[in-house]
C-alpha cells in the first residue's frame, strides 16, 4: 500500500506538488472513484486515472533519454556531470540509473531506471540483448570488415568478441549490431580495423527504439508498450514497440 500522491509522483510524469495538485483538483480517480485525498493509501495494482487516462502504479520507473556528448553514465562522480543532472530533482529521489553506459563522448539513446532485476537481465551476456549504433569513422570501409565483424574478432587484449553485424550506410559510415557491450568495443573493434572512430550514436538497445523527438538532453517516460517490450525481452520473448533500426 502506497500513498496516492507517491504513487503517482513515482510514475516519474509529476513532481509530488504537482501530483497533490491534480488530487486537490479532482482530476484523480483510483477504481473508477474521485479521491481528493493525497494521504489516502492504495495498492500498485489498483486502476489509477487522471483526467480519465489510466495511469500504472507501478512502483518503479523507466525514462528514455537521448544522452548528448560531454555527461558520463553514472548517478555521480565527482569530478564530471553525470546524465542524471539533466532530471528534475523529484526524478532524482527515486533512484534511478543508467542500464547500461555510453561513453562520455557517445550520444543517443540511454536507458534510465530503478527495477534493478530487469536492467540485470537486459544487461546479462546470456540474453545477448542487441544493441544497434550508427558509427562515423576515419577511413574507409572494406568489404573484409564485414565478414571480420561477421566472424566475430579478438581484440587486442586477446578477448574474442561476438559475432556482430557491420551495414555499411556510406563510405565511411554504419550500423553496427552488438548482442555484447564490452568497454569501449566498437572504438576497440573499429580501431582494430585501421578506422578510429569520430561520432557514435546509439540508436536501439533491445526492443527499444530511439525516439527521434527528443532533442539532445532531452528525457521521456517509456510508453506502456515499450516497458512491456523489454519485459518480453529479459524473459527471452520477443517484442517490439517500434521498428528494428
Amino acid at each position: 500500500m502506497e500513498r496516492l500522491d507517491k504513487i503517482l509522483a513515482g510514475t516519474g510524469r509529476w513532481s509530488r506538488r504537482e501530483a497533490q495538485e491534480l488530487i486537490r483538483s479532482g482530476r484523480v480517480t483510483v477504481d473508477g472513484a474521485v479521491c481528493l485525498r493525497r494521504e489516502d493509501k492504495f495498492p500498485e495494482d489498483a486502476c489509477f486515472q487522471v483526467d480519465g487516462e489510466v495511469i500504472s502504479g507501478e512502483k518503479f520507473t523507466y525514462l528514455m533519454l537521448n544522452k548528448p556528448a560531454g555527461l558520463v553514465s553514472a548517478t555521480d562522480d565527482p569530478r564530471e556531470r553525470t546524465v542524471l543532472e539533466l532530471l528534475p530533482g523529484h526524478l532524482r529521489r527515486v533512484g534511478l540509473f543508467p542500464a547500461g553506459r555510453l561513453d562520455k563522448d557517445t550520444v543517443g539513446l540511454l536507458l534510465l531506471t530503478n527495477d534493478g532485476a530487469l536492467a540485470h537481465a537486459l544487461l546479462s551476456p546470456k540474453k545477448h540483448v542487441d544493441k544497434v549504433y550508427y558509427v562515423e569513422v576515419e577511413g574507409l570501409w572494406e568489404t573484409e570488415d564485414q565478414a571480420v565483424f561477421r566472424r566475430g574478432m579478438t581484440l587486442a587484449d586477446g578477448y574474442q568478441c561476438l559475432p556482430a553485424d557491420l551495414e555499411p550506410t556510406g563510405p565511411d559510415r554504419a550500423l553496427v549490431t552488438l548482442r555484447e557491450g564490452k568497454y569501449h568495443q566498437i572504438k576497440r573493434m573499429c580501431a582494430a580495423r585501421g578506422k578510429p572512430v569520430k561520432f557514435l550514436k546509439r540508436l536501439r538497445f533491445g526492443p527499444l527504439v530511439l525516439d527521434e523527438g527528443l532533442e539532445p538532453g532531452a528525457w521521456r517516460p517509456l510508453t506502456p508498450e515499450e516497458v512491456e517490450a523489454l519485459r518480453q525481452a529479459e524473459s527471452g520473448e520477443s517484442g517490439s514497440p517500434g521498428e528494428s533500426r
